[in-house]
């Protein structure tokens, strides 16, 4: 009895020593695992705090936050021209439109550093390093409202040439671009023409091309629209660009009318350029303008079909004659 006692005895010591020796192991285990989550998180935090100061040093290409996205930059640089009261309004409407549909990110900027390819120098605490790295290769098109002679280089006025016409990204331009750059021809040929003088109505509109991605959001026939509508002069010709939609002489007043012997305007068009795209608005002075669901829609399928996403037939057509006010022809 006492001999079996004793061998019960021992097979519970070794059992129990079993279990300790497992438990001791376990926590080594749950120890040793935890030490490599954190090593792991060290090194995640270290990798996120290097590509960041690498960024701020200039050290490789620009962080993409968005990744998925197209990036549209949006520039109003106004310093040596009007600076229309509907401006911020005209980038907070491109900017949110983008994000709602998530179709494009934008970057507001109200100064043209950014329109270069070069790396940017920084000063004070940046001084030396280079500093803003998304410049024009981040991005997929540009959105200007410039006015007046505009503070571009030389350097950045070659850059901003190549950035559409040989990376084949997309250029949008609005409300008073045709007063902008009107010392520099090339820029005139890009965006396909100057503004000779503008006037205050709500005029009749015909839609020339319904195909068009965004045109169709005034419908088919023609429209009343309530703006600033340009004159444009040369280098625009109906031999340069598609023209998208334009005010129906036939409805104008005289004295508006006799504006242009041919009775041609332009407000809404399209182009290449090179290998990239333009897309040409002449309206949007007043904030009511940005605030048209109709005009939004147009905006942003001009933006995506300036960007590549969608395609349209932008080849040029003649003025179509005689003008009835009865639309297409």
């Amino acid at each position: 009895m006492e001999t079996r006692n004793a061998k019960v005895a021992v097979h519970i010591a070794v059992a129990e020593r079993r279990e300790v020796l497992q438990r001791a192991s376990r926590r080594n285990g749950t120890r040793r695992q935890m030490k490599f989550n954190r090593i792991c998180l060290l090194m995640v935090g270290i990798g996120t705090a290097l590509a960041a100061w690498g960024q701020g040093r200039g050290g490789g290409q620009a962080v993409d936050p968005w990744r998925g996205m197209k990036k549209l930059l949006a520039v109003a640089d106004v310093q040596t021209g009007y600076h229309h009261d509907s401006i911020s309004h005209a980038l907070a409407t491109v900017e949110r439109i983008g994000r709602d549909w998530r179709t494009y990110v934008t970057m507001i900027r109200t100064d043209s550093q950014l329109i270069t390819h070069s790396q940017i120098k920084g000063q004070g605490r940046y001084d030396g390093r280079d500093v803003n790295a998304k410049t024009l290769n981040f991005y997929d098109a540009l959105f200007m409202l410039p006015s007046g002679y505009g503070t571009l280089t030389e350097d950045q006025k070659a850059e901003l040439l190549s950035f559409v016409r040989d990376d084949g990204k997309g250029l949008i331009v609005g409300h008073a671009t045709g007063v902008a750059f009107t010392n520099w021809p090339e820029f005139g040929e890009m965006v396909g023409g100057y503004m000779d003088s503008e006037f205050n109505a709500n005029a009749a509109v015909i839609v020339e091309d319904p195909k068009f991605p965004g045109a169709d959001a005034f419908g088919l026939s023609p429209f009343m629209f309530n703006d600033q509508h340009p004159v444009f002069k040369t280098p625009y010709s109906r031999e340069k660009v598609h023209v998208i939609m334009r005010l129906d002489p036939d409805k104008l007043d005289p004295m508006n009318r006799a504006r242009r012997a041919d009775g041609d305007f332009p407000v809404v068009w399209a182009k290449q350029y090179g290998k990239g795209r333009v897309f040409n608005v002449g309206w949007g002075h007043p904030d009511a303008t940005w605030d048209d669901p109709r005009f939004q829609k147009m905006m942003l399928e001009g933006i995506k079909w300036a960007m590549g996403i969608t395609q349209a037939d932008v080849a040029p057509k003649p003025f179509p004659r005689p003008s009835t006010g009865q639309g297409q022809r």
